[in-house]
């Protein structure tokens, strides 16, 4: 096996959350490989990846909205951001599906992103001008605040003693709004709308409502702009929407619910979360309920 065969099937193992962790290291050594190229160690050899605090340097550069959370520039930044990714990434696809996770981790660096924007548009007196964002610390405050929203009881070993889900989230909070008042107060304001972001979709989640369903769609759409056209076209899709988890419809409606978990939870561990129907979804979601 070559090396390029060995890294690709490295990568094709880890999940989603862990290839994003990828993707901010390799981003991470470019910044630095342009520092050295440039021949000074100057902060900003990323800035077109860089989110502005103005609304109208954001036009000419609309990316920088998600491109900003991929980009890191100080050492400790990226370790700790993607230390808290990991682990918190692992809980997180233990529970949920990947695909999401990518939505509470996109929409949380948008949230944070305007929450930036609109608080030095609103606060220039507050906020340092000519400022820009980077780092995935609002992603990873949406991910965070999500899980502690969504299982506030669940209890998690703290040193010496047991700390509820939601008592450690409100202490992230706390944290982040009195960093309003520090050197840092654009990042911290970022990190609020992350964590607000993460607090309102795990809300609408546990009533049945994914409200980040209509960015999903608009990102397959994006993704499948750019496939070849002769796989689009892909008669097995017709296939197997008519059938689930190998059955006819009508065969599947006559099983008993346990049947019918036990049917589903036999694709996803054959073909994973992502090849289920959005019915079957439903269903499993139902059942889990």
């Amino acid at each position: 096996m070559t090396l390029n065969q060995d890294i690709k099937s490295k990568l094709s193992r880890l999940n989603v959350l862990e290839k994003i962790v990828v993707v901010n290291i390799v981003v991470f050594i470019l910044g630095l490989l342009l520092q050295l190229i440039d021949g000074t160690f100057k902060i900003s050899s990323l800035i077109w990846l860089e989110l502005p605090s103005d609304f109208y340097d954001f036009i000419l550069k609309p990316w920088s909205i998600i491109t900003y959370a991929f980009v890191h520039y100080d050492f400790l930044h990226i370790l700790f951001n993607m230390l808290w990714l990991y682990v918190i990434g692992q809980l997180f696809l233990n529970l949920f599906s990947s695909k999401l996770a990518l939505n509470v981790y996109f929409l949380g660096a948008i949230s944070g992103g305007l929450l930036f924007m609109l608080g030095y548009g609103l606060f220039p007196q507050v906020f340092s001008t000519g400022n820009s964002l980077v780092g995935a610390s609002a992603s990873v405050r949406a991910l965070l605040i999500f899980i502690c929203a969504y299982l506030p009881y669940k209890e998690i070993r703290f040193f010496t003693f047991n700390l509820k889900l939601w008592y450690f989230g409100l202490a992230i909070v706390i944290l982040d709004v009195l960093g309003l008042f520090g050197t840092n107060a654009g990042g911290n304001l970022a990190h609020i709308g992350g964590a607000a972001l993460g607090y309102f979709y795990a809300i609408q989640f546990q009533k049945g409502k994914d409200i980040g369903k209509g960015f999903e769609r608009l990102m397959d759409a994006f993704v499948a702009y750019f496939k070849s056209s002769k796989k689009a076209p892909l008669k097995t899709v017709h296939k197997n929407k008519s059938k689930v988890g190998g059955y006819t419809k009508k065969d599947f409606d006559d099983f008993n619910n346990q049947k019918k978990i036990d049917v589903i939870l036999d694709k996803i561990s054959k073909s994973g979360y992502e090849s289920l129907t959005s019915e079957e979804k439903e269903f499993l979601f139902r059942a889990g309920k």
